[in-house]
């Protein structure tokens, strides 16, 4: 891949305007046909990014690179997903960086497994578990596509069960009775790791809690994450009357 010019097999995103935008893998022979007409892939490779291009009925685009979060747009879904706000907020709470190992389960459908991978690189890794053959499937196929295969190791169990993995440094759920794998938690977590665990109700809040205080983790905190995006137009500057409000609940403690 270069630093400055677009490759063949490049991912790119195309922007035809803020709330206009594709993302696609550039190959010879390959065309994206949208609402704003047609491109020819093969014309891309070589040229700079930040370039702009014109579609076969005039209209034009700009090309640049895409985020780990524009990824998201080719991914398959087959589960309710973690949205950025969230995702994010999680990475910051577990103290993900380069050379992290993390254990996460489930899986789902990849999302918060590529942001975690993305994070963790070029040395670290991340242990996705899921119990469901068809779920991982499509997670794993999503993950390949993005080229962060590399960094994680996906395995077919349940973490109520057993975590094969020692000396952690965080460990994060996505399921609906995370009290039940807390004991398991604990004994992966090295001392100072991060448990972090993402529910949808209050209920399943007060029984995680309760069971990090009786397992003895300091400072366990519950957040939600509230986002209000902006319209910003001169004169007319208020916010959108549409947004995200309620996703889940975020809750973190410290193994000592």
């Amino acid at each position: 891949m270069s630093d400055i010019s677009i490759d063949e097999g490049d991912w790119i995103a195309i922007y035809f305007s803020n709330n206009r935008k594709y993302i696609v893998q550039v190959r010879k022979n390959k065309f994206l046909h949208t609402n704003e007409g047609t491109i020819d892939l093969s014309n891309l490779i070589g040229i700079r990014y930040g370039s702009k291009g014109i579609t076969n009925i005039g209209e034009e685009f700009t090309i640049t690179r895409p985020s780990i979060i524009d990824m998201y747009d080719v991914f398959r879904r087959v589960t309710q997903v973690i949205y950025p706000k969230d995702a994010s907020q999680i990475v910051v709470l577990a103290g993900i960086g380069p050379g992290s190992r993390v254990v996460e389960a489930g899986t789902g459908s990849g999302f918060l497994t590529a942001l975690l991978a993305f994070y963790v690189r070029p040395s670290g890794r991340v242990y996705s578990y899921e119990i469901r053959e068809d779920v991982q499937k499509v997670a794993m196929e999503n993950i390949e596509k993005i080229g962060l295969t590399p960094y994680v190791t996906f395995k077919r169990k349940d973490v109520r069960k057993q975590i094969d993995e020692e000396n952690i440094d965080a460990v994060i759920f996505d399921l609906p009775d995370p009290w039940n794998a807390l004991i398991n938690a604990w004994n992966s977590l090295k001392n100072g790791g991060r448990l972090v665990c993402f529910l949808p109700t209050i209920n399943q809040v007060e029984k995680v809690v309760t069971e990090m205080m009786y397992r003895g983790f300091l400072k366990i905190e519950t957040k939600e994450i509230l986002e209000r995006a902006y319209k910003v137009k001169k004169g007319e500057t208020r916010p959108e009357t549409i947004g995200v409000i309620h996703t889940g609940y975020i809750v973190c403690g410290i193994k000592p």
